[in-house]
């Protein structure tokens, strides 16, 4: 199966930093996959890229073990190098030209919308959209809240994530909205058993 038949099953994604609290990722990322993630994104933006490519490391291997997409945060010029399954990119970050030609053939390429008008700024192969809540990974975007997945879900014809603020109090009304997939951090990361979280997280999302 091809990396875009790959996102299109894909409906539970995970966005986590090099070493989540402060520790080995390799534990957390097998749990999680355990549990059902699709998509698990390393997000970094201090680290320098040698230091990066030495980070994607256990992610890349994980993802292997578990046949999970690989993605890295605004990074396109290190993705071969990372062996990563494509990038994810903001508004603000590399043109989503430039970054698709960065990351090379047959990799996906993901862009973030965090209003209803950037929901037709380019044409990427899946969205992040959010901040729907309020979260303090993002602080910088307002939420969007429903009305953006309301907005997302009759706009977007290629797979999308809605991201921000969303846990086991949110999820419910964020797939009643529309939403086919979502994109969590501390639900997952955070979680004192993060296979549990993964799984009931997955079993709420629609089917793959």
């Amino acid at each position: 199966m091809d990396r875009l038949e790959r996102l299109a099953r894909s409906r539970l994604y995970l966005v986590i930093e090099a070493r989540p609290h402060g520790g080995d990722p390799g534990p957390l990322l097998d749990a999680a996959l355990r549990g059902g993630v699709d998509v698990v994104q390393l997000r970094d933006k201090d680290l320098p890229d040698d230091e990066l490519v030495e980070a994607a490391r256990p992610f890349r291997e994980a993802c292997d073990r578990h046949g999970a997409l690989f993605v890295l945060n605004d990074r396109p010029e290190l993705v071969a190098e990372t062996g990563a399954d494509g990038v994810h990119v903001g508004q603000e970050d590399t043109p989503l030209a430039e970054a698709r030609e960065l990351a090379g053939p047959g990799r996906v390429v993901g862009l973030s919308a965090s209003t209803v008008e950037e929901l037709g700024s380019g044409e990427p192969d899946y969205w992040g959209v959010g901040a729907i809540f309020g979260t303090p990974t993002k602080p910088e975007s307002p939420p969007g809240g429903l009305e953006l997945v309301r907005a997302a879900a009759t706009t977007l014809t290629v797979p999308w994530f809605a991201i921000g603020g969303i846990d086991f109090g949110t999820v419910d009304e964020v797939v009643a909205a529309g939403a086919p997939g979502v994109a969590v951090v501390r639900a997952i990361r955070d979680a004192e058993d993060p296979e549990a979280a993964a799984r009931e997280l997955r079993l709420r999302l629609p089917a793959g």
